[in-house]
């Protein structure tokens, strides 16, 4: 699982973002940079670590021993959570895990060095384990 070594802040302040403003495309990040094929972002959602690394698994099984894979993004939001049934106030509560606020448009995953039809087939069921809706992208 994917997670920062060290933190400036533990826990973060909430980031009540108006879902018109999740819905406006990313800025960075949008363009294949590595690789001939790359899945990217249509929809805006939270995507924990858990959900790039199952993504991760069926890609590396795509790359096998010739192709090179490139994960473009990297969780290090903190999410925070309180136990079930414990009453108001008496601080935030303790860290649960860490995500990564994806918005339309973001390359997620990048794919080099294997055939188009296995690049395809992989990058499709990559896009399956997460909860943003993906398109694939090519050079060509």
């Amino acid at each position: 699982m994917l997670f920062p070594k060290k933190v400036k802040h533990r826990k973060w302040q909430t980031q009540r973002l108006s879902p018109k403003r999740l819905r406006r495309p990313d800025t960075r990040g949008t363009t294949l940079a590595f690789g001939s094929f790359g899945l990217k972002a249509v929809t805006n959602a939270r995507m924990t670590s858990n959900q790039i690394e199952a993504a991760r698994k069926v890609l590396t099984r795509a790359t096998a021993k010739t192709g090179k894979l490139w994960i473009r993004i990297f969780p290090d939001r903190p999410i925070t959570a309180k136990p079930a049934e414990v009453g108001m106030g008496k601080g935030k509560g303790d860290l649960k895990h860490f995500v990564f606020q994806v918005r339309p448009g973001r390359m997620l995953f990048e794919l080099d060095g294997v055939p188009e039809n296995v690049a395809r087939a992989h990058l499709r069921e990559a896009g399956m384990k997460l909860p943003v809706n993906t398109i694939i992208v090519s050079r060509r």
